[in-house]
């Protein structure tokens, strides 16, 4: 991870999260993981925040199955996931669905803010 793409880490009951910056963009799952690495190993996150616009129109659209690759990675390695933006410009049910789904849990939440994705991450 280069300088620039994490803009803080920020602790909260014991845990702690790397938010990375919105000027990131991940297209595919390896940079994902490459973030996710970063994020465990090198800073001790056990979750990571990422702003929507980071990862793009492409996981919005569930038809790429691109958020349930990216996801799943996450969650096989037990790491918690955070999307912050506004969320109401997509109008597809199927991922209002997919997000309300998501927020019943605690390994991946969609938030509006930082400080809200970390309070649910850090229960």
């Amino acid at each position: 991870m280069k300088a620039g793409e994490i803009v803080q880490i920020i602790k909260k009951h014991s845990k702690s999260f790397t938010v990375v910056s919105p000027d990131v963009s991940v297209e595919d799952v390896q940079s994902a993981l490459d973030l996710m690495a970063t994020a465990r190993y090198y800073d001790g996150g056990d979750g990571i925040i990422f702003h929507s616009i980071s990862l793009g129109d492409q996981f919005f659209n569930l038809r790429t199955k691109f958020a349930g690759a990216l996801l799943q990675k996450f969650v096989n390695y037990n790491m918690r996931v955070g999307i912050v933006g506004d969320f109401s410009q997509y109008d597809s049910k199927a991922l209002r669905d997919f997000i309300y789904e998501c927020n019943q849990g605690r390994q991946i939440c969609f938030k509006s803010t930082i400080d809200e994705a970390v309070a649910a991450l850090s229960e």
